[in-house]
């Protein structure tokens, strides 16, 4: 029989409530990324959020209603799938408050109602379909991914790996929990094929752009390698901030590029034709690559202060430009390969992520600057 209790931990004799205090306190990151995950979750289940009617039913009709005469292994997955990490991110935000069959319960009745809140909201948009297959999948995927993180969270939490290595490689504090939030995001943003390498903060598909006039193709290959190379240097300045003194900063970083080129080439081989899955490899994605490794190895020996200003600044120049550029052709012939079918409402998610994480970071790294300043800090 399965049982969700307590995990057994043993205090030891010479140990003083202080000295276990920081095995048994809850995760700041575990409950940011959960209260994230709860408004993507509904902005992917109402995107694209317009065509807004009332069609006079009930918005609980869809519970009565008969199962969908079509139903696709893939939607099923997607469901299922899709609130997994809901529940898991539920429990881990609960402890060490709730555990166990507790925790499990809490996560999947939210889960519950959270679905039948967003499907019947979806019965006021024409492009969506209320389902109420829909739900339960939804419900399944939470609890169980609420009962795998009733067996992992405690251990994490208290003296597992990831525990370890939040402590020793980075800050305490839980601004520096939002900063490593903040890096998720960033790698999150890799996943959609619509934006050049690196960049955020482009704000042209919430608002109505103007196109610009006609440049020659070293003009556009100017601005990805500078835009890529700006936002590159400035998440490795942003990740050297929150790493503690006499750690190995540049592999800390070397390894966070390698894990955005996995998932750059990750989303282009789930989205795209195979023989595409490198199309990002641009000319102007290769030099900016190279000049932002190469100055960013540098960049993180600068004193921290100075590596918070100039990452503000070049994420800052790096945001303006990808708004002011004209739209790169290359790019949208690149797309037009690009068939987004059920993965619409994942890429308008990541859009929508990558367009605002540039602004937040700039507001992090300026809230960072300040509190370093009223420390008295050089």
């Amino acid at each position: 029989m399965v049982n969700f209790g307590r995990v057994p931990y043993r205090i030891p004799a010479t140990s003083t409530v202080t000295d276990t205090a920081p095995w048994i306190r809850a995760s700041p990151v575990a409950r940011i990324l959960f209260a994230l995950y709860v408004v993507l979750t509904a902005y992917a289940s109402l995107y694209p959020l317009e065509g807004w009617h009332n069609h006079g039913l009930s918005p609980l009709a869809y519970l009565d209603a008969p199962w969908p005469r079509y139903i696709t292994s893939f939607d099923l997955g997607v469901n299922l799938l899709g609130y997994m990490p809901y529940g898991f991110l539920c429990v881990a935000a609960l402890e060490p408050r709730v555990r166990g069959v507790a925790a499990v319960g809490i996560a999947a009745g939210s889960a519950l109602v959270l679905s039948l809140a967003l499907e019947a909201m979806q019965s006021y948009l024409p492009a969506r379909v209320a389902v109420n297959l829909d739900v339960l999948c939804n419900l399944a995927g939470a609890a169980l991914g609420a009962a795998i993180a009733a067996f992992v969270v405690p251990r994490w939490l208290r003296e597992g790996p990831v525990a370890r290595a939040r402590s020793a490689l980075f800050q305490p504090g839980v601004e520096i929990d939002v900063g490593l939030v903040l890096v998720g995001l960033w790698l999150f943003t890799q996943l959609n094929p619509a934006t050049l390498l690196f960049a955020a903060g482009d704000l042209r598909d919430l608002v109505a752009a103007t196109p610009g006039r006609a440049r020659r193709p070293e003009f556009f290959a100017g601005v990805e390698a500078f835009t890529a190379a700006a936002n590159l240097v400035g998440v490795g300045l942003l990740v050297s901030a929150l790493t503690r003194p006499g750690q190995p900063v540049q592999i800390l970083v070397g390894a966070l590029i390698a894990v955005a080129l996995a998932v750059k080439i990750a989303a282009f081989s789930v989205l795209m034709r195979a023989e595409n899955v490198l199309a990002w490899v641009t000319p102007g994605a290769q030099y900016g690559l190279l000049l932002g490794v190469v100055a960013v190895l540098f960049a993180v020996t600068m004193p921290r202060t100075a590596r918070l200003a100039v990452a503000a600044v070049l994420l800052m120049a790096a945001t303006v430009l990808v708004n002011l550029a004209p739209p790169n052709p290359y790019l949208a012939a690149t797309l037009k390969l690009w068939q987004q079918g059920h993965f619409l409402n994942f890429n308008g998610l990541t859009r929508l992520v990558s367009a605002l994480w540039a602004f937040a970071a700039l507001a992090y790294l300026i809230y960072l600057a300040s509190r370093r300043r009223d420390a008295g800090a050089p």
